[in-house]
């Protein structure tokens, strides 16, 4: 008889417990899932989830598709690089045109050669000038007294020398006039085309102590050549004046010179 009050106070302590649990918040809890359940659930009326999903989807295929527009295009980008890379062939036609223009070095070089036989002291470009690629004048001079100027123009193409001095002959003169050693230069004198050298020639002396002097109405210049004495080719004979030009025996020239200057006080 003692075990049954025993028992039925166990049963109410365990019933107290149970409503005291149901009040602690647990409850609360229950709610709280059932919220979150029914919003889902009220999201799910309204149409938004699956929308939203669609949407989701739609913009994961759409963003794949764009990703897949974007291979192609890398993939076409490739293409065009490789286009590009024919543009290899571009710059092989380039390359090409580097040859052509080593073509134009080529030719430069040869202008270099051609230029190279220009120069002066090349033997293949110079001659001796004679009265075949010169022009020669012959005029008395009134300072200094009884002078005569030789000027020998060079007309030809090319450099003509000038050696040692003029071998002059009046008329049917027999000998020839001497040189004076004194206007001996010290190199030949060279004329580039176009260029002129002269010489001096002392017709007569001034106080008269020159012998068999006469009038001569022609005048030959000949031209030296590599040694003295020899023939550097043809002669000139310039004009006279009309009156002549009176000589003795004392007529001398100078030695070909390059200016013109450095024989005008002799």
């Amino acid at each position: 008889m003692r075990r049954t009050p025993l028992l039925a106070v166990t049963g109410v302590a365990l019933a107290a417990l149970a409503l005291t649990a149901c009040g602690d918040g647990t409850g609360t809890k229950d709610e709280g899932a059932s919220q979150s359940s029914s919003t889902a659930a009220t999201a799910g009326d309204k149409g938004t989830a699956t929308p939203a999903s669609d949407k989701s989807a739609g913009s994961g295929s759409s963003s794949g598709s764009s990703g897949s527009a974007k291979g192609s295009s890398t993939s076409s980008g490739s293409t065009s690089s490789g286009s590009t890379s024919s543009g290899s062939t571009s710059s092989g036609s380039t390359s090409s045109g580097s040859g052509t223009s080593g073509s134009s070095g080529s030719s430069g070089a040869s202008g270099s050669s051609s230029g190279g036989s220009s120069e002066p002291w090349d033997p293949k470009n110079r001659v001796l000038c004679n009265g075949s690629n010169t022009k020669v004048t012959a005029q008395p001079v009134s300072r200094p007294l009884n002078h005569m100027l030789i000027t020998v123009k060079n007309t030809g193409s090319k450099y003509c020398d000038l050696t040692y001095f003029p071998v002059l002959r009046f008329d049917e003169m027999q000998w020839v006039p001497q040189a004076d050693e004194q206007t001996h230069p010290q190199a030949v004198t060279t004329l580039a085309p176009g260029e002129s050298g002269y010489a001096a020639v002392l017709l007569s002396a001034a106080d008269g102590s020159g012998e068999g002097g006469m009038t001569g109405h022609k005048l030959t210049v000949g031209f030296q050549g590599k040694t003295p004495n020899s023939s550097g080719g043809a002669s000139a004979t310039p004009a006279l004046p009309a009156k002549g030009v009176y000589y003795d025996s004392s007529l001398k020239v100078t030695y070909w010179q390059q200016n013109q200057d450095d024989i005008a006080g002799w």
